[in-house]
């Protein structure tokens, strides 16, 4: 893929409307960041925007505020089962209109102790991640088991990014999906179904 790339922080309301689900929050705070990311977007110009949600039990676990909600949010998930949303938002050009995905994921925890929940806060990794955990980090190795997409609970599912810039008129396929495979390492089982539109992962 061919182009010139900037990252910019979104500065957005992140508070959760009233009646709202997870499922609606996630996309629309993820369609809000496009919007907003780059208000004056050249015509040729694409933002891509996105934004990670862990739910347990229908509370929804964002980046935690310091060490204490770090620690209470992992106590929560601990040999648990949770969901990780990742919603995606494409927006072309000057337009105010965002094309959308979203990835959801099943995520089994390990019982890992309270003394293993405090060295991995004491490393600093936990204060910028949904749920306050990486599950790419090998040191503390916080899950067993998911359904669905790696890549999208470490914040960006390419095959799903992928589907959604396919959209656009001007995209030309570039086969994200392996090259996120071979980044990570692994053989994805969701990857040809979600590119024939699945509504899986």
């Amino acid at each position: 893929m061919d182009w010139d790339l900037e990252t910019s922080p979104a500065n957005i309301d992140e508070s959760k409307r009233s009646k709202e689900s997870a499922q609606e929050y996630v996309l629309r705070l993820a369609a809000e960041k496009a919007v907003h990311l780059v208000p004056g977007a050249g015509l040729d110009d694409v933002v891509i925007a996105a934004d990670t949600i862990v739910v347990l039990d229908e509370e929804i676990l964002g980046k935690p505020s310091d060490e204490r909600e770090a620690y209470q949010m992992l106590s929560q998930l601990r040999a648990r089962e949770h969901w990780v949303m990742t919603a995606i938002a494409v927006r072309f050009g000057s337009t105010r209109q965002v094309c959308q995905d979203i990835c959801r994921t099943r995520v089994q925890m390990r019982d890992y102790t309270d003394e293993e929940i405090k060295q991995y806060i004491a490393s600093g990794n936990p204060m910028d991640k949904a749920g306050a955990y990486a599950i790419q980090n090998t040191a503390f190795h916080p899950v067993v088991d998911f359904s669905g997409c790696f890549a999208s609970v470490m914040g960006m599912p390419l095959c799903h990014l992928e589907r959604t810039l396919q959209k656009l008129s001007i995209y030309k396929p570039n086969r994200l999906a392996i090259i996120c495979q071979n980044h990570l390492k692994y053989s994805c089982s969701i990857t040809d179904h979600v590119m024939d539109g699945v509504d899986i992962g």
